[in-house]
């Protein structure tokens, strides 16, 4: 009997890593989580005032026709974007050229290893991401960092 408690709890802590870290998703699509900085303004990578939950971006990468879809996921308002001519190994590393239409909707043109890219001469919008947990807990209400430290 201990030994079967044992392993359903063995078993929900592995699922929970799993969940948290994004490591695993049915879709073949990665979830970038980003955090606005509310009463303050961002100086570098930290916030001078609140951290607050934002959009959750989503890039899809089809490697048979070099292109990567985005979308922010759970908006009606925001249209769905594609970048074209990418050179893609798999859905977590793929780069994207700067010259794309849509870019300019976009916090990233690169994942490496699963995390976006973030170059200053990209033409893309500001990326201040952090992780699945931070941004849920940010999205209860509940501040996981003082607003000096840095969002990655």
């Amino acid at each position: 009997m201990r030994s079967k408690l044992y392993i359903s709890l063995s078993l929900v802590i592995v699922a929970t890593a799993i969940w948290s870290s994004d490591s695993v998703t049915l879709q073949g699509e990665r979830t970038i989580y980003t955090v606005e900085c509310s009463q303050g303004v961002w100086q570098a990578n930290a916030c001078t005032g609140k951290m607050l939950a934002a959009s959750r971006y989503r890039y899809r990468a089809l490697r048979a026709h070099n292109e990567v879809f985005f979308w922010v996921a759970g908006s009606t308002s925001e249209p769905a974007g594609r970048l074209i001519n990418c050179a893609i190994e798999d859905g977590r590393n793929w780069i994207c050229p700067v010259a794309n239409a849509d870019a300019s909707r976009s916090i990233t043109l690169a994942l490496k290893r699963g995390n976006p890219v973030s170059q200053a001469a990209w033409p893309t919008r500001p990326l201040h991401a952090v992780s699945k947990v931070t941004w849920y807990l940010l999205k209860l209400g509940i501040s996981t960092r003082r607003a000096d430290d840095p969002t990655f």
